[in-house]
């Protein structure tokens, strides 16, 4: 008898008849012989909806209290489901992240696992049952919830999956697997047999939908067998792992892309060795994550950075910088909004020069200037105008010769 964990996303519990559909699925699993944990996420855009409910009271409200309420949509999905599997005789239990043992770290929001406290599911497990557990969430040491951040479930079913030590871990979603793209704006995409850890981390952290990067970050660290499939459709999805197998000999294996994304420049800065430390180090303090940076120094010998950011931080970005501004003692702030990420990914970019040039000519030659640039032994991300990040996608899809053939 093997120890699987199956992951169910908002789409796939978006109404009682998927959730009907999940629970046979969940049943046609514990039939081979196998015990199962299922994770899963609240009933589709329901944490839209509470979001949405937060901000009709409040433009910001407190961190602690969104995860209040945002914890509650998971903790739907798993009455529910639950009672499914019980109306088809199976023995099923839900558990909330906190009564499944998941700790985190005190932040609100967008808190890490620490540790797993797994006795009460195995003992769940050990009498038979099937145990759903909510996913995107857990609690403090000092017995506070906390969320994970957007797509957190993935990362609760991997985790637990480590913690565990089960035989697979499947994603089910509503694509059939890992695509070269996203299929729902690029026809020609295609799915992908498997893709590496360290390819699949990138694909996650730039954009890629499909898998939370922490998620990957897991699997990876702890050798998780992951595969990412359809709760739709019967079929095999994609495998991820430590070594790929490259398919058609491709350099390039995926284009990821992400809109709302802000740069902000800070101009004349003291062109000192801790300039740039403090900075980052502040923002860190404050939970603001920064992504591609670049540095110049002018003339009259103060330096000009920018870095990009998501959006949604922007404006907590600024704020940050212009109450600290005596400490890190820059003239003035700018920022650009309405902007997008549009990356390659690829293992094979080691071995072969010239992808990144290749990539910029084909920019080029759609007129789509580039704004910042950021490049690692296996991606290379521009930062382009919003209005341009499709155009930019299907261009260096059909270059790279990602499509069905």
């Amino acid at each position: 008898m093997g120890l699987i964990v199956q992951k169910f996303g908002g789409t796939s519990v978006g109404s009682v008849e998927r959730i009907l559909n999940v629970a046979a699925c969940v049943k046609e699993e514990t039939e081979k012989g196998n015990n199962v944990v299922v994770v899963v996420s609240a009933m589709g855009k329901s944490t839209d909806q509470l979001v949405g409910l937060a901000k009709e009271i409040s433009s910001q409200p407190s961190k602690r209290e969104m995860d209040m309420l945002l914890s509650t949509g998971e903790q739907v999905t798993i009455a529910l489901l639950s009672m499914a599997l019980n109306q088809q005789g199976l023995d099923a239990v839900s558990y909330t992240g906190w009564q499944a043992g998941i700790v985190t770290e005190p932040i609100h929001g967008n808190a890490r696992i620490t540790k797993i406290n797994t006795e009460a599911l195995q003992s769940q497990l050990s009498n038979g049952k099937i145990v759903i557990v909510a996913g995107f969430q857990g609690i403090t040491e000092d017995g506070e919830i906390t969320t994970l951040g957007r797509g957190g479930s993935d990362t609760t079913a991997v985790a637990l999956a480590a913690a565990l030590k089960a035989d697979k871990c499947d994603i089910y979603t509503d694509v059939t697997g890992v695509f070269t793209t996203d299929p729902r704006y690029v026809k020609e995409a295609r799915k992908l047999l498997s893709v590496s850890y360290d390819e699949m981390l990138e694909l996650a952290n730039l954009g890629a939908g499909v898998l939370h990067p922490r998620a990957v970050e897991f699997a990876k660290n702890y050798q998780v067998r992951l595969e990412v499939r359809s709760s739709m459709e019967k079929i095999a999805g994609t495998v991820i792992e430590g070594e790929a197998t490259m398919e058609q000999n491709l350099v390039v294996r995926g284009v990821a892309f992400e809109d709302e994304i802000t740069k902000v420049t800070v101009l004349g800065l003291t062109n000192s060795l801790t300039s740039l430390s403090t900075i980052f180090t502040t923002l860190a303090q404050n939970q603001i994550n920064v992504d591609i940076i670049i540095q110049s120094t002018t003339e009259a010998g103060t330096a000009n950075l920018s870095f990009s950011i998501h959006t949604d931080n922007w404006l907590e970005a600024l704020s940050v910088l212009e109450n600290n501004k005596p400490v890190l003692g820059y003239e003035q702030l700018d920022a650009e909004n309405k902007l997008a990420k549009v990356s390659i990914v690829g293992s094979g970019m080691i071995s072969n020069p010239g992808v990144a040039a290749k990539m910029f000519e084909v920019l080029a030659s759609n007129n789509i200037p580039i704004k910042m640039v950021s490049t690692s032994e296996i991606k290379v991300s521009v930062v382009i105008e919003e209005k341009n990040m499709l155009k930019a996608v299907e261009a260096l899809h059909k270059a790279f010769e990602l499509g069905d053939n």
